[in-house]
């Protein structure tokens, strides 16, 4: 597996955040109008038997990732009085991430965007107004991003089913359409520069793992005691075509470990990637029973200071 990275430059706001695993649902979609069905079916062989041909990330701000989500008390010495404002300080820079002592000092408070209200309104055809019930006027979440904001975007990939060029094009498409909710109304557009950057993930010290996108890690041989995380329940929907099409647009809720999680496992290896392949057995969709989801989640290798880890 190699992975390579994406800078993504938001050009509207988004009513979806950018999480991997629905970066990955969208990138299969296109895939499929750009290459067929037969070509996606072919990439997602064995994707539940841990050969995910790709494996996204999270689009976070340019040159960090995630705080890894450890007590505070495993950061350093903490002023209580302060607590709260280092519990905002989720962001660590990537040149940081290799010296667990600077964590908690290099950690960082980024607000690339802002949530705002927007008002929407349901039409009556028949008497061309709003109303009550159905018909009433709501609100609905937008992130709106400075105009500065740069994300980057993590892919690990198997060279031999895909390569970079083609999903830095499907990534494209992504933008071109808009991501997420309401990208009919022009919501989730985006610019895409794949440059030549990459995210190192070799540290000959690490001890355990990363992630960069949501995961399932269940079912892992894990030191239990030594892996933190914030559950993250999905409530997965069918995007495109298939939330018309598929009679009912809604997926089975998936229980995840947030993005940040730390995970240490029994014996530490290197690797891109963590977590398994969610459905293709009816067990994600009834209406359409190949559906998958990506419970993976690239990774860095950590070193768990002040911890007895096995490697």
């Amino acid at each position: 597996m190699r992975t390579f990275s994406l800078r993504l430059t938001p050009r509207s706001a988004f009513g979806t955040p950018a999480r991997g695993d629905t970066l990955f649902g969208q990138l299969c979609w296109m895939m499929l109008r750009r290459r067929g069905r037969m070509r996606l079916t072919e990439r997602l062989v064995g994707y539940t038997e841990d050969r995910p041909f790709a494996v996204v990330s999270d689009a976070m701000p340019a040159g960090y990732v995630p705080r890894p989500q450890l007590p505070l008390s495993r950061l350093g010495d903490v002023d209580v009085e302060q607590r709260k404002a280092l519990k905002a300080r989720t962001w660590l820079p990537v040149a940081s991430i290799s010296d667990p002592t600077k964590w908690l000092e290099e950690s960082r408070s980024i607000k690339t965007a802002k949530q705002r209200s927007q008002p929407h309104n349901s039409i009556n055809r028949l008497t061309g107004m709003t109303g009550s019930g159905a018909f009433a006027p709501y609100q609905m979440d937008q992130l709106w991003y400075t105009e500065a904001s740069m994300l980057d975007c993590h892919v690990v990939y198997d060279p031999d089913r895909i390569d970079d060029a083609e999903i830095a094009e499907l990534f494209a498409d992504i933008g071109n359409v808009g991501f997420g909710r309401d990208a009919s109304i022009g919501l989730g557009r985006f610019d895409v520069d794949r440059g030549d950057r990459t995210l190192s993930t070799s540290d000959a010290t690490a001890n355990a793992y990363l992630t960069l996108a949501p995961c399932v890690p269940q079912g892992g041989a894990w030191r239990s005691e030594q892996c933190f995380y914030r559950p993250f329940t999905r409530f997965g929907r069918h995007g495109a075509e298939a939330a018309l099409q598929s009679g009912s647009p809604f997926k089975t809720p998936v229980l995840m470990a947030d993005s940040g999680a730390v995970l240490a496992p029994l014996k530490f290896t290197a690797r891109a990637f963590v977590g398994r392949g969610l459905g293709g057995d009816a067990s994600l969709s009834r209406s359409i029973p190949e559906t998958v989801h990506q419970g993976y989640a690239p990774v860095i290798g950590i070193r768990l200071a002040h911890a007895e880890v096995a490697r």
